[in-house]
């Protein structure tokens, strides 16, 4: 840190650690325990929309690389309605592992590509006997996890007291993001 961002209290951003993802999978067994949500087998990484030949060079070397698992959904570009793109892997409930696999290639394949400063989040879907769903959010810029509990209905509404539960049950897994205000919903998700 230079001696003007110490005078002037500004912090350098946290480098991204997309190592960071496979503590996913060992969380999961912590979140079933104290929760009882288990992994759906979905996921996306959601990215800022890019348009070009380069970005079209690195979509198609990650279907090539991630589509090769024979007897696998194929991988899926989609946009949402607030302008953002999302690659979504869909796996068996049981494969978390390589569920996260394929978040942490997508991730490494576009910052190798140059896109990286266009990647915002990663996330794994999870869900109870009740069918209430949770995303645990990974932010590509912070190298923090957050919960994202939406409740069901047709209006955006958060289970805000579920969310600081799974954070608790979660702290000793995951680098949880401490900032409640960078707690971002997704709304309408895939993969969620």
């Amino acid at each position: 840190m230079r001696l003007l961002d110490i005078l002037l209290g500004r912090s350098r951003p946290v480098a991204p650690d997309l190592d960071r993802l496979f503590a996913l999978p060992s969380a999961a067994v912590g979140l079933e325990a104290a929760a009882g949500f288990r992994p759906t087998g979905q996921g996306a990484v959601c990215f800022a929309t890019v348009e070009g030949a380069a970005f079209e060079r690195t979509h198609r070397e990650i279907r090539a690389l991630l589509d090769a698992d024979a007897g696998r959904v194929p991988v899926e570009l989609t946009h949402d309605d607030y302008g953002y793109s999302w690659l979504v892997s869909r796996r068996s409930p049981g494969e978390l592992p390589e569920l996260v696999n394929d978040l942490h290639a997508v991730n490494s394949t576009l910052e190798a590509g140059g896109f990286g400063p266009r990647l915002l989040c990663s996330l794994a879907g999870f869900a109870d006997d009740a069918d209430r769903r949770l995303a645990l959010v990974y932010l590509y810029k912070r190298g923090t996890f957050y919960p994202f509990a939406p409740l069901p209905g047709e209006r955006q509404r958060r289970d805000n007291a579920l969310e600081l539960r799974v954070r608790a049950a979660l702290a000793d897994e995951l680098p949880v993001e401490d900032d409640l205000g960078r707690w971002f919903p997704v709304w309408g998700a895939p993969g969620l």
